[in-house]
């Protein structure tokens, strides 16, 4: 088994589709902690609504590629995520793999780790939220490192937003 750092993010009716990704990631895969959610500003695009962002640390068999377009991509479809030729457009559900165990991987354009780990905060803090002491195999760095170095202005931490409740999931198949 792999354990694998997943970012999610939205800025489309965002809190509905970060909860429904959720719960069917864990409905594919053994879920082992969910961050909390964090709004911040778009980038590039600015004349959009703000993000909702978190992370998601899962165990998974599937091989990074696999995952990203049998699991990831599967959700972000079935959430009506729409790719366009700008990256930084508005979207239901945003998938990402940050860290694949400790491999530094190449496949369909993407770099693991994701770059964006090292450059922003609203994917290194939620990292960082679920596996603090794992680190990025290329810098060397925790997670938790890499976060405390970044700039924490507009990262806004949602507090009224639970995304997954491991105690009440754990509670619910009990009965």
């Amino acid at each position: 088994m792999s354990r694998v750092v997943i970012a999610l993010g939205s800025n489309i009716a965002p809190e509905a589709n970060l909860r429904e990704a959720v719960q069917r990631l864990a409905a594919c895969v053994p879920l082992i902690a969910v961050s909390p959610v964090y709004e911040t500003k778009p980038v590039g695009k600015t004349d959009q609504p703000n993000f909702l962002n978190a992370a998601a640390l899962i165990e998974t068999e599937c091989g990074a590629a696999e995952l990203k377009s049998e699991v990831l991509g599967k959700i972000e479809q079935e959430l009506g995520r729409v790719r366009t030729a700008d990256k930084n457009a508005p979207r239901t559900i945003d998938l990402d793999i940050t860290l694949y165990d400790d491999q530094v991987l190449e496949f369909g354009g993407r770099h693991i780790p994701d770059p964006d780990l090292l450059q922003y905060p609203h994917v290194a803090v939620p990292a960082a939220d679920v596996a603090p002491t794992y680190r990025d195999p290329e810098t060397g760095q925790t997670l938790r490192e890499i976060a405390d170095g970044m700039p924490r202005d507009g990262l806004l931490r949602r507090t009224d937003l639970l995304l997954w409740d491991a105690e009440a999931l754990k509670n619910s198949h009990l009965r």
